[in-house]
């Protein structure tokens, strides 16, 4: 079923709820259902990777989400206007050796009128961590609502 968010232009309260509706599909895990949030053209620009359109997503997010065990992430609004809406994010996850990792960035998108994002432009730091410095500790899944957020959590 086609994820339908909230269409620009955008007010901070739909933003807010775009922001939300994009960070529970990530959490999901699910490649499929996150990339039917995307145009079937969307284009990606990850790190240094360049993904087009919705084949390569769910590709490319498969192979995240194998290499990226116990992914939990958090997104926070920046900033918006009209069509477009800024945001950074942080998410912890480990590797296959048992490594745990927190990851920080941002993110910028465009939407097109029907709110399905045609643009996603992600810039990503990843840290080492130790399993005693993790801070989401929520069962996989979508973020329960009263976890705190990036800023709750001085990150």
């Amino acid at each position: 079923m086609p994820i339908k968010p909230p269409a620009p232009p955008f007010t901070r309260e739909t933003a807010i709820e775009k922001v939300r509706i994009a960070e529970d599909a990530w959490n999901s895990r699910d490649p499929e259902k996150v990339s039917l949030a995307y145009t079937p053209d969307s284009r990606w620009r990850n790190r240094g990777e360049f993904v087009h359109g919705r084949e390569e997503i769910v590709a490319f997010l498969t192979r995240k989400w194998t290499r990226e065990q116990e992914y939990r992430l958090i997104k926070e609004l920046w900033a918006f206007d009209g069509n477009r809406i800024a945001v950074r994010f942080a998410y912890e996850c480990r590797d296959d050796s048992g490594n745990w990792y927190r990851s920080y960035g941002n993110e910028n998108w465009e939407f097109d009128d029907e709110g399905l994002m045609r643009v996603r432009l992600a810039s990503i730091n990843d840290t080492p961590i130790a399993e005693s410095e993790r801070k989401y500790h929520w069962p996989l899944g979508r973020r329960p609502d009263d976890h705190p957020g990036l800023s709750d959590l001085g990150f």
